[in-house]
């Protein structure tokens, strides 16, 4: 974190030699990643293997702020940098949710490349299928199971609020969709309508992890059957005492 001797600078600049002062870690991690280079803990000299290579150094101005960019010219570089730019910063944080997303969704991939029906038809099916299988359920099971299919209701019935929509509306013409065979229709926030070729799909792992960790609240909050409420000690306060 200190600053850089000049004696040192002085030897660096002769030798030719680059001195980036870099205070983040994962900043330094990113770099030793991108050319190839070991952390060094202590100020001794650096082994063959140690040592990391980069085609191009050079400084940037982008957006009125000094860039230093390590560039290489090997297609198969384990870092890149996607610069945002916007207007205002809720768009820059809209933008970099929806690429850090993106970029989670092409990781899960890799565990399980199999998608579900998007837009709210996933969760509209199952609400379906979850309330047929109560009506067949004996005793008070039948009660908790059918609230678990309508609380599932709530993705395709916001999705519509958020588009302005109707959602009663929408809901209804789901569950008419998918009793007609239409098991991929979803909502469709651009025409305003249900439909089963929208292209919305959503990753099978992110959906089944997503309900697994919901259910858990649930019965976690479920499984508390006594509240413990903190009151101050003693009797009625002086004041609180009725007039003679």
């Amino acid at each position: 974190g200190q600053a850089v001797g000049e004696l040192a600078l002085h030897f660096c600049e002769k030798f030719g030699i680059l001195v980036l002062k870099c205070p983040s870690k994962f900043e330094l991690r990113r770099i030793c990643r991108t050319t190839g280079a070991a952390n060094l803990v202590r100020l001794e000299p650096p082994a063959p293997d140690d040592i990391g290579s980069c085609a191009r150094v050079y400084l940037k101005e982008i957006g009125s702020t000094n860039c230093t960019i390590l560039e290489q010219e090997d297609a198969t570089s384990k870092v890149a940098t996607i610069v945002v730019r916007g207007s205002s910063p809720n768009i820059m944080d809209d933008v970099e949710r929806a690429i850090d997303d993106g970029v989670h969704t092409v990781k899960a991939m890799t565990r399980d490349a199999r998608f579900v029906a998007g837009a709210g038809g996933c969760e509209l099916q199952l609400a379906d299928l979850l309330q047929q299988h109560a009506e067949a359920q004996p005793g008070l099971d039948q009660y908790a199971i059918n609230k678990y299919g309508l609380a599932l209701e709530v993705v395709p019935r916001t999705l519509a609020e958020n588009a302005g929509l109707d959602a009663a509306n929408i809901v209804a013409a789901l569950y008419a969709a998918h009793k007609a065979g239409e098991r991929s229709a979803g909502v469709n926030v651009v025409d305003g309508q249900v439909d089963a070729t929208s292209g919305v799909f959503d990753l099978l792992w992110t959906k089944k992890e997503a309900l697994r960790q919901a259910t858990d609240a649930a019965v976690t909050v479920l499984r508390v059957d006594q509240i413990i409420m903190s009151k101050p000690a003693g009797g009625p306060k002086k004041g609180d005492q009725p007039a003679m």
